[in-house]
């Protein structure tokens, strides 16, 4: 088994062992097992079976995981991605009134369009084309967005007719909790430990279980039934134009989260061409996209790469095989569903807030000394949280950097890609 392991991998070509690559794989899947938890709680929210996402959600990103690993030979791990799946649930059911169903129909297109761009090469068009400052916006903004969520569902921050929000009650047991939470992931995370988060979540529940606050219901037992959510999607949501700006929205969110991860994260490990090009990542786009239909028909949001990939690399992850005992610790997540299922929405707010935290670190990127570039950033940024809804702060984005650089004489600088994204948002404001 080490031998054959050794030839389909590559391991000694990326001077690494399977010991190694284990390690790897287990580092990966602490630091993201979080989402099993974290998921099901907000797709919930939009009248989704928890334990059936609970099970979607295992199964998509050990599936996405395993095509990782099997096509395109990377150490880097896949699940339901945050901040899609709060556009999923408070966006496209909250704000929008659609129904799950058809949310879920709207993640499969999407899949579908990422898997055609993957295909045609029209993705790396897209990818290479688009400003990095805009590229940056949506990350942010999800950041800001997750955080709003995060503060909500701690009772941080509360209704107020006079003045929309305004801060809840700071002694509630409710609120330290989070405050806990989020300190004890911030410490450990900065002393790199990879299973931050999810310590910091179980803490947060065990605390609550001793004040009586949650009821204990056992570690293991059979998984859930998938049959609540299973082949439930609309599948004639892409027939809907009011839908198309939703899908649209979905695409972009996954290419650049899923191309910048890969990026980062095969940097980090070294695996970067000597043009600093990412071999084989059309296969990479390939499992994602496929990850992503597969999702969605057994019922989760959008399946994409994980950030948290770079701890397995960080300890040696170099190869796929990385990826794939990532893959089966899922499986085996899969008969965890009581403990899962005890964990309360203000154990997962530290989770979200940790996780805005990270993705508001993008901002680094943007050229503040060209105004042009930071203002549309600035109001994508402010729009997500403020509108709840990630479709609308990429439309401001889009739109605002065109008719800026138009009116400052620069729109001989905006790419062609980013003309077409923002001439569909327009249409939709207009017709749809």
């Amino acid at each position: 088994m080490s031998d054959f392991l050794n030839r389909w991998f590559q391991l000694e070509q990326h001077q690494t062992s399977v010991k190694q690559e284990l390690v790897a794989g287990l580092t990966t899947f602490l630091a993201m097992a979080y989402i099993i938890v974290v998921n099901p709680n907000i797709l919930a929210i939009s009248g989704m079976d928890a334990g059936a996402v609970f099970v979607a959600t295992c199964l998509a990103a050990a599936l996405g995981s395993a095509l990782m690993g099997l096509l395109a030979n990377y150490p880097i791990a896949m699940a339901p991605g945050m901040g899609l799946n709060a556009f999923f649930t408070f966006t496209v059911v909250g704000t929008m009134g659609y129904t799950w169903q058809v949310a879920l129909g709207c993640v499969l297109w999407s899949g579908v369009i990422f898997f055609l761009l993957s295909l045609c090469r029209l993705r790396s068009w897209l990818i290479n084309t688009m400003p990095t400052s805009l590229k940056t916006a949506i990350a942010a903004g999800i950041g800001l967005f997750l955080a709003m969520i995060a503060l909500q569902n701690a009772g941080v921050i509360v209704n107020n007719e006079a003045t929309l929000v305004s801060l809840g009650s700071v002694g509630s047991t409710e609120v330290l909790l989070t405050l806990l939470g989020f300190l004890v992931i911030i410490a450990l995370y900065h002393r790199q430990l990879p299973a931050a988060i999810i310590i910091g979540v179980l803490l947060v529940t065990v605390v609550a279980w001793m004040l009586g606050k949650v009821q204990f219901q056992g570690v293991l037992s059979t998984p859930p039934s998938l049959a609540p959510t299973l082949a439930q999607l609309e599948w004639r949501a892409i027939l809907d134009l009011t839908l198309l700006p939703v899908i649209l929205s979905f695409v972009l969110v996954d290419l650049f989260d899923t191309s910048g991860t890969l990026i980062a994260v095969s940097r980090q490990a070294g695996l970067l061409d000597e043009q600093g090009h990412l071999p084989r990542a059309d296969q990479a786009m390939l499992a994602d996209s496929s990850a992503t239909i597969a999702g969605a028909v057994m019922g989760t949001s959008t399946t994409t790469s994980y950030i948290e990939s770079g701890a397995g690399v960080a300890v040696g992850g170099k190869t796929g095989l990385t990826a794939l005992t990532t893959a089966v610790l899922f499986v085996l997540a899969l008969f965890f569903s009581p403990l899962a299922q005890m964990i309360p929405p203000y154990a997962t707010a530290p989770a979200l807030l940790f996780v805005a935290v990270m993705m508001l670190s993008a901002l680094k990127s943007v050229p503040w000394d060209d105004l042009t570039e930071y203002a549309p950033v600035v109001l994508t940024a402010i729009i997500m949280p403020l509108s709840f809804s990630i479709s609308d702060g990429i439309a401001v984005g889009f739109i605002s950097y065109v008719l800026i650089k138009i009116l400052t004489g620069q729109h001989q600088h905006v790419p062609l890609s980013v003309w077409v994204i923002a001439s569909c948002f327009v249409l939709k404001y207009s017709f749809l």
